[in-house]
């Protein structure tokens, strides 16, 4: 390139603007140095030096002696005493200090009374024989401190002026967005979400595993905004509003954030309280400024999380106008959803798990008229699950995910999560360099149970008492046809527990009375075999009877399995009756629930009762051995009380799942106690 070139070049700045035509910043410089000009300048035509303080008998002095010039009263507060050039030097010899400025006093003397002190001055020279042609008098001024005043009305306008600049600059260095502080100020009104391009989002569907059917119907949009004439042509309409419908952790999030990473389109993320504002008025004009950005970016999505924020029903407020601001919200949201205008090519997107709660209007065609459910995942699923989260992990080669899968019934996906990278800590704690099944195993007792508390300190009576009631648990749903099958049960502290069980429910859509019977059953196991075998009870037992009086409730209000009250549901699954102030039973009808609540209760508690006393020997070596080894296995009550009879083909498979089982936990069992044991005698040194 020629020097020519160069030149040309250099005189341009990276914008492509010519460097002389650059718009001059403001500099702050020029204001301090305004002030300080301002202030050198008072100082110079308002000060008048310094004046020495001086007292009656000096002043009595200085009078009788005919040194003093004249004496001005200033504001009737003090007296500015000026001394006669030619005895200027008296004073300085002295001691006294003087000033280089002109005519300035020499000396200040404050007064009390007036006309005293005039009378006083009178007084003095006359006693000094003084004649009344060559008296001093007293002349009277008053004097505004014009700089004081003009600093107190300029100093706040000033301050006002650069907090107003420096709130402009701040804007200006945020470039007009919501993040700096003037952003905040300015722009409370415009839209909280984040956008994100075609090209951010790196999340795609087969990052999402175990939601097979959610993902076919989601689908459809993403094939929408990448094909829309295919629908078009036809003369179909995609649907506005699509609402992920499910219990936390299921991945309702990640769902969306695949749908941006597939469709390829503009993405504009917020919660349900990001429209929240302590402002009236400030969430409808979010909701509108949402959409408008929307608009002009379309074809886009908007995900609205947790939308229930400001999507609840209207109207269902104790108290009037308590709700006047999120309910306008929610009307502005209704209005750019499916009002006079129309939002082609805008998808909105919500998550959330009370659907219950919503208001009807949002859910009616034309706005959120498609409902995803995404629900916990199944066997397949979970194994599906354990493999995407897997992929980071250094693992052994035995660990299987249908072993884990079939570990964790009820688990969502943020569980599963949890449980991978539980099973990582744990192995980096045990210094081992692979992760290994008994990590995971480890993992899924730490999250069901809690930590284990081996320090805890426990008498040997209570401990017996725990063993007792853990083998009421273990042996009646042993002996059961419909309890759920026992894993492993330990009286080793856990979390808030002092002894806990595992067991592996069978999945199920649908319960009958009798497997609802045995559950009730099983739960009160525990407080009868401390009846029986210890001959006391204890509060040990409040988590059972917790869970046995709500299903015990549930039986008989929801699902009317109770032949005194009947087929009868109480159960509102819309969430129309949230603020009821009324129950929908009488109180007869109460009465009945209540005796009938307790009837159950009671005769399961009973049943419990009579098959660990017809087994009392069989729970006592359970309980003693339990005492032991504080840990026991499925197949530690196989050898005490033979093999289940009566059960159902799910279940023996599941048996036959549990002994494999026993055989993973056995195996690492002592390398883990190994590697505790010191902690633990850490812990009781320290």
């Amino acid at each position: 390139m020629s020097k020519k070139d160069n030149k040309t070049t250099e005189q341009f700045d990276y914008n492509g603007m010519p460097k002389n035509q650059r718009p001059r910043k403001f500099s702050f410089a020029w204001v301090w140095l305004l002030l300080g000009l301002f202030l050198i300048g008072y100082n110079f035509f308002f000060y008048k030096g310094e004046s020495q303080e001086t007292d009656w008998k000096a002043f009595k002095e200085m009078l009788a002696d005919g040194d003093v010039e004249k004496m001005i009263l200033v504001n009737k507060e003090y007296v500015e005493i000026y001394i006669k050039p030619d005895k200027i030097s008296k004073y300085k010899q002295s001691g006294e200090r003087s000033t280089i400025f002109k005519n300035t006093p020499m000396f200040t003397y404050n007064i009390g009374s007036i006309e005293k002190f005039e009378n006083d001055v009178v007084t003095v020279q006359e006693e000094a024989g003084i004649s009344e042609n060559d008296m001093v008098y007293i002349s009277n001024q008053t004097r505004r401190n014009w700089g004081g005043e003009v600093l107190y009305f300029i100093f706040p306008l000033l301050l006002l002026v650069l907090l107003t600049l420096f709130m402009f600059r701040g804007v200006g260095r945020s470039g007009g967005s919501v993040g700096g502080m003037g952003g905040q100020i300015f722009n409370i009104g415009k839209s909280q979400a984040q956008l994100f391009d075609k090209n951010t989002s790196s999340i795609t569907f087969k990052d999402v595993a175990g939601l097979e059917e959610a993902k076919v119907e989601i689908m459809e949009v993403v094939d929408f905004l990448k094909n829309p004439k295919k629908y078009t042509d036809l003369g179909g309409k995609i649907p506005k509003g699509v609402l992920l419908v499910g219990p936390p952790g299921t991945g309702k999030t990640l769902l969306a954030k695949a749908v941006a990473g597939e469709a390829k389109v503009p993405f504009f993320s917020l919660s349900g309280s990001d429209f929240v504002e302590m402002f009236v008025g400030v969430g409808a004009s979010r909701v509108r400024d949402l959409f408008k950005q929307a608009k002009d970016k379309a074809p886009c999505i908007i995900f609205i999380d947790e939308i229930d924020a400001i999507g609840r029903a209207r109207g269902k407020s104790i108290a009037n106008g308590a709700n006047d601001e999120r309910e306008s919200t929610l009307n502005q949201l209704l209005t750019e959803m499916d009002g006079f205008s129309s939002n082609n090519g805008v998808i909105i997107l919500a998550a959330t798990n009370r659907a219950d709660i919503l208001d009807r209007a949002l859910l009616r065609a034309g706005r959120f008229d498609r409902q995803i459910a995404v629900e916990l995942p199944d066997l397949k699923g979970r194994e599906e699950i354990f493999e995407v989260h897997m992929r980071g992990l250094k693992l052994d080669p035995t660990v299987d995910r249908s072993f884990l899968a079939k570990q964790t019934p009820g688990f969502s996906g943020a569980d599963i999560a949890n449980v991978c990278n539980e099973a990582a800590l744990i192995c980096a704690r045990k210094n081992k360099k692979i992760i290994d099944k008994q990590d995971f195993l480890d993992a899924i007792d730490r999250i069901i149970g809690g930590l284990e508390k081996r320090t805890k300190l426990i008498s040997p009576e209570e401990k017996k008492a725990i063993s007792y009631h853990e083998a009421g648990h273990a042996s009646v749903s042993w002996l059961l046809k419909y309890a759920s099958p026992l894993v492993k049960v330990t009286i080793v502290p856990r979390g808030n527990s002092l002894g806990a069980a595992w067991y592996l429910p069978e999945e199920r859509s649908l319960t009958s009375y009798e497997q609802l019977y045995d559950e009730i059953t099983t739960l009160l196991a525990g407080r009868a075999s401390e009846e029986i075998n210890v001959g006391t009870i204890s509060t040990g037992a409040l988590n059972d009877l917790e869970r046995a009086t709500k299903m015990a409730y549930a039986m008989v209000t929801y699902y009317g399995l109770d032949k005194e009250i009947g087929n009868m549901s109480y159960f509102d699954s819309t969430g129309q009756t949230e603020y009821s102030f009324t129950k929908p039973y009488s109180e007869k009808t109460a009465e009945v629930i209540d005796q009938q609540v307790s009837k159950l209760i009671s005769d399961a508690y009973q049943r419990a009762k009579d098959i660990i006393t017809d087994n009392k020997e069989k729970v006592l070596k359970l309980g003693d051995l339990l005492l032991a080894n504080e840990v026991v296995f499925s197949d530690d009550l196989e050898t005490i009380f033979g093999k289940r009879e009566n059960m159902n083909p799910d279940m023996a498979k599941a048996s036959d799942f549990i002994e494999k089982t026993h055989e993973a936990y056995d195996e690492n069992e002592q390398q883990t106690q190994d590697t505790q044991k010191p902690l633990i005698e850490a812990t009781k040194e320290n």
